[in-house]
């Protein structure tokens, strides 16, 4: 596969947009682990091998193991999260696949006892930002370096 369009050429200023949310997202509420393996859930679902590849790296230099990188995919099934890296995991699934889950009332309870209510909306902000991301480099087919 090769890459469709140059977007950070194309629209400089649209590109700047999103690194402004990027900095929003920095000075935000969620500590930068938990922004990465938020980051690297959404671009499993969305299939975002550029995203996967930089967010995997990024969490590795942060100083995230390789063995809950490579369970992030399979967060319920192992003891390796805590309780709020669970609610944010569950929290982007819910969001990502919005379509298909309107975020049900049950992922809401359960998400909520685990993040402050500017948490959630920081949090809701960082999905937002990943999952644009993804549309980015899917859409116009940017590939790992």
């Amino acid at each position: 596969m090769s890459q469709r369009l140059n977007f950070y050429k194309a629209s400089p200023a649209a590109i700047q947009a999103m690194r402004e949310l990027e900095a929003a997202i920095e000075k935000s509420t969620i500590e930068k682990p938990l922004a990465e393996l938020v980051r690297l859930r959404a671009s499993q679902i969305n299939g975002c091998a550029f995203c996967v590849d930089m967010h995997t790296s990024d969490a590795r230099k942060g100083g995230e193991t390789d063995r809950r990188l490579a369970t992030v995919v399979t967060w319920r099934e192992t003891p390796f999260f805590t309780d709020r890296e669970r609610a944010a995991l569950e929290w982007t699934e819910a969001l990502t696949l919005v379509a298909s889950t309107h975020v049900p009332d049950s992922v809401w309870e359960a998400v909520k006892p685990h993040l402050t209510e500017t948490e959630l909306v920081d949090l809701t902000l960082l999905i937002s930002a990943i999952n644009g991301w993804n549309r980015f480099a899917i859409g116009f087919r940017l590939m790992p370096a």
